[in-house]
Protein backbone atom coordinates (compact mmCIF):
# COMPACT_ATOMS: atom_id res chain seq x y z
CA UNK A 1 0.00 0.00 0.00
CA UNK A 2 2.81 2.40 0.88
CA UNK A 3 4.55 1.77 -2.43
CA UNK A 4 1.31 2.58 -4.26
CA UNK A 5 0.96 5.88 -2.39
CA UNK A 6 4.59 6.73 -3.13
CA UNK A 7 4.10 5.93 -6.82
CA UNK A 8 1.03 8.17 -7.08
CA UNK A 9 2.82 11.03 -5.30
CA UNK A 10 5.85 10.75 -7.57
CA UNK A 11 3.78 10.60 -10.77
CA UNK A 12 0.98 13.08 -10.20
CA UNK A 13 2.22 15.66 -7.71
CA UNK A 14 3.98 18.48 -9.55
CA UNK A 15 7.42 19.13 -8.11
CA UNK A 16 9.05 22.53 -8.24
CA UNK A 17 12.80 22.86 -8.01
CA UNK A 18 13.85 24.86 -4.96
CA UNK A 19 17.38 25.37 -3.62
CA UNK A 20 18.55 23.16 -0.77
CA UNK A 21 18.41 24.84 2.63
CA UNK A 22 18.53 23.71 6.23
CA UNK A 23 17.80 24.94 9.75
CA UNK A 24 19.53 28.19 10.60
CA UNK A 25 19.47 29.56 7.06
CA UNK A 26 17.84 32.91 6.39
CA UNK A 27 15.56 32.60 3.37
CA UNK A 28 12.95 34.64 1.52
CA UNK A 29 9.83 32.81 0.36
CA UNK A 30 7.78 34.40 -2.41
CA UNK A 31 4.18 33.18 -2.54
CA UNK A 32 1.01 34.17 -4.31
CA UNK A 33 -2.02 35.57 -2.49
CA UNK A 34 -5.47 35.65 -4.08
CA UNK A 35 -7.82 38.41 -2.96
CA UNK A 36 -11.08 38.04 -4.81
CA UNK A 37 -10.22 37.89 -8.50
CA UNK A 38 -6.84 39.62 -8.09
CA UNK A 39 -3.54 37.95 -7.24
CA UNK A 40 -0.39 39.47 -5.81
CA UNK A 41 3.02 38.21 -4.72
CA UNK A 42 4.07 38.57 -1.10
CA UNK A 43 7.32 37.54 0.53
CA UNK A 44 8.19 36.22 3.98
CA UNK A 45 11.81 36.52 5.08
CA UNK A 46 13.10 34.78 8.19
CA UNK A 47 15.18 32.04 9.74
CA UNK A 48 14.35 28.39 9.08
CA UNK A 49 13.43 26.79 12.41
CA UNK A 50 12.81 23.27 11.15
CA UNK A 51 12.28 21.08 8.10
CA UNK A 52 9.83 18.25 8.67
CA UNK A 53 8.60 15.28 6.65
CA UNK A 54 9.68 13.94 3.30
CA UNK A 55 8.42 13.73 -0.24
CA UNK A 56 5.02 15.29 -0.90
CA UNK A 57 4.37 15.97 2.78
CA UNK A 58 7.54 17.96 3.48
CA UNK A 59 7.07 21.26 5.32
CA UNK A 60 9.36 23.94 6.67
CA UNK A 61 8.87 26.56 9.39
CA UNK A 62 10.20 30.10 9.14
CA UNK A 63 10.43 32.59 11.99
CA UNK A 64 10.83 36.34 11.71
CA UNK A 65 10.58 39.23 14.11
CA UNK A 66 7.85 41.76 13.34
CA UNK A 67 8.64 44.59 15.72
CA UNK A 68 8.90 42.88 19.11
CA UNK A 69 6.60 39.99 18.19
CA UNK A 70 7.90 36.75 16.74
CA UNK A 71 5.93 35.45 13.76
CA UNK A 72 6.22 31.87 12.52
CA UNK A 73 4.81 30.48 9.33
CA UNK A 74 4.68 26.88 8.12
CA UNK A 75 4.96 26.29 4.37
CA UNK A 76 4.35 22.96 2.62
CA UNK A 77 7.01 22.31 -0.03
CA UNK A 78 4.46 21.37 -2.69
CA UNK A 79 2.21 24.41 -2.09
CA UNK A 80 1.03 25.58 -5.54
CA UNK A 81 1.17 29.22 -4.41
CA UNK A 82 4.95 29.04 -3.75
CA UNK A 83 6.75 30.89 -6.50
CA UNK A 84 10.39 30.90 -5.47
CA UNK A 85 12.75 30.60 -2.51
CA UNK A 86 15.90 32.69 -2.16
CA UNK A 87 18.67 31.86 0.29
CA UNK A 88 19.97 35.07 1.87
CA UNK A 89 22.40 33.67 4.47
CA UNK A 90 23.62 30.18 5.26
CA UNK A 91 23.65 29.76 9.01
CA UNK A 92 25.84 27.54 11.11
CA UNK A 93 23.82 25.70 13.77
CA UNK A 94 24.36 22.36 15.47
CA UNK A 95 20.78 21.12 15.45
CA UNK A 96 18.16 20.37 12.80
CA UNK A 97 15.30 21.85 14.83
CA UNK A 98 16.27 25.07 16.58
CA UNK A 99 13.27 25.56 18.86
CA UNK A 100 15.54 27.23 21.42
CA UNK A 101 15.73 30.16 18.98
CA UNK A 102 12.20 31.18 20.06
CA UNK A 103 13.38 32.12 23.53
CA UNK A 104 16.34 34.23 22.44
CA UNK A 105 16.23 38.00 22.05
CA UNK A 106 18.71 40.70 21.08
CA UNK A 107 22.30 39.75 20.33
CA UNK A 108 21.76 36.19 21.54
CA UNK A 109 19.32 35.63 18.68
CA UNK A 110 22.06 35.99 16.06
CA UNK A 111 23.16 32.98 14.06
CA UNK A 112 26.74 32.67 12.84
CA UNK A 113 27.20 32.48 9.10
CA UNK A 114 28.77 29.33 7.72
CA UNK A 115 32.37 29.87 6.67
CA UNK A 116 33.02 29.09 3.04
Amino acid sequence: MESLIKFVQDEFVTKKEFPKFSAGDTITVYYEIREGDKTRTQFFRGVVIQIKGSGATQTFTIRKMSGTVGVERIFPMNLPALQKIEINKIGSVRRKRIYYFRGLTGKKARIREKRS
